[in-house]
């Protein structure tokens, strides 16, 4: 993700990761950039919100500016959370626009001591972070995709079970024909709802999206109409229509769309894997925590691998088994964290 310290314009290689550029951040211009980059080579890289709001010349210290940066992520390597910085952004930018016209009218020297004072007193509070979903939302809204995560992370073998195609089998030279019946499950990430303009009858296209790529699926007439109270962003779907061929690539003909139930019913328990080199007390903590949380009338089960031998143990919790659960769960445990 981009970060005001590592971030360059463009994107650039760092390992075997990819840094995103500042440039590629809604409402952040090439000249804002160069004057961030500027400043940190000029006085060393910024150690706090603040320190970059001082240290920033003061076309850089745009309230637009800098939150779409905070949605971004770009100081989330500060350590104060997204929710924090947006509920004290503007004072904070106000008050530096402040100090550097003051700056500027050489009143600073006259009332340093009571500035710095002040500075010190600006502290970011502290706030828990905002929900995964809503940090993934700003991440799309500032930088048109997803880069600390996915919303589909820990579903891939719930959506598996759909019987869908993947996105990109579908999009690759061969893969769909014109007029071949296909089936995708994903989230949908926008919803165009329209007008068509000679015959007045209304219709909709999604985009959907899955961990290879995207894809659009319009809605007429009669499906439109069956199905337009369930065409909604950030929702998980299942389509299924007639791939046709167009000069840009392939769409969907929609004739359908189901919201699949990606719960775990109660008769079925939440079974996980851990390998015994891998319980921490640290990890089992944060699962202690993480099952405290999603109360509900789901048994858990986990199994434990030792050199020896499986371990099985039913623990007490009863959860309920969401999607957003599952999606934890993989978070912590990692992919072969369920049986």
């Amino acid at each position: 993700q981009p970060d005001v310290n590592e971030s360059t314009l463009r994107f650039r290689a760092v390992g075997a990761d990819i840094r995103f550029g500042l440039g590629a951040v809604r409402n952040v211009g090439d000249q804002v950039v160069a004057d961030i980059i500027a400043a940190r080579e000029r006085e060393g890289a910024f150690t706090s919100f603040h320190d970059f709001l001082k240290k920033v010349p003061i076309g850089v210290a745009n309230k637009r500016t800098i939150e779409s940066l905070i949605k971004a992520g770009a100081f989330d390597s500060m350590g104060a959370t997204r929710r924090a910085l947006l509920e004290i952004h503007e004072d904070a930018v106000d008050a530096a626009v402040s100090r550097k016209r003051n700056e500027a009218h050489g009143q600073v020297d006259l009332f340093a001591g009571l500035l710095e004072f002040e500075e010190e007193e600006s502290v970011v509070p502290e706030r828990p972070e905002f929900t995964r979903r809503d940090k993934l939302a700003f991440e799309r809204e500032m930088l048109g995709l997803y880069v600390s995560d996915h919303p589909l992370r820990g579903l891939e073998g719930e959506l598996a079970k759909l019987g869908a195609t993947p996105i990109l089998d579908l999009l690759r030279e061969g893969g769909a024909r014109d007029g071949d019946t296909v089936q995708v499950a994903g989230l949908i990430t926008t919803v165009q709802k329209r007008i068509a303009r000679n015959s007045g009858n209304p219709y909709g296209i999604v985009t959907i999206e899955d961990f290879g790529g995207q894809i659009d699926a319009t809605f007429l007439g009669k499906t439109y109409l069956e199905y337009s109270e369930q065409l909604v962003s950030d929702s998980i779907a299942v389509v299924r229509g007639r791939a046709q061929q167009r000069d840009d690539g392939i769409v969907i003909t929609a004739q359908g769309l189901s919201v699949p139930n990606l719960s775990v019913g109660d008769d079925r328990p939440v079974s996980l894997v851990l390998d015994d080199r891998a319980a921490t007390e640290r990890l089992v903590g944060e699962l202690d925590e993480l099952l405290r949380r999603n109360p509900g009338d789901t048994e858990v089960r986990l199994t434990l691998r030792t050199p020896a031998a499986l371990r099985r143990f039913e623990l007490p919790h009863r959860v309920e088994a969401s999607s957003a659960l599952y999606s934890e769960l993989q978070a912590l445990l990692g992919p072969g964290g369920f049986e």
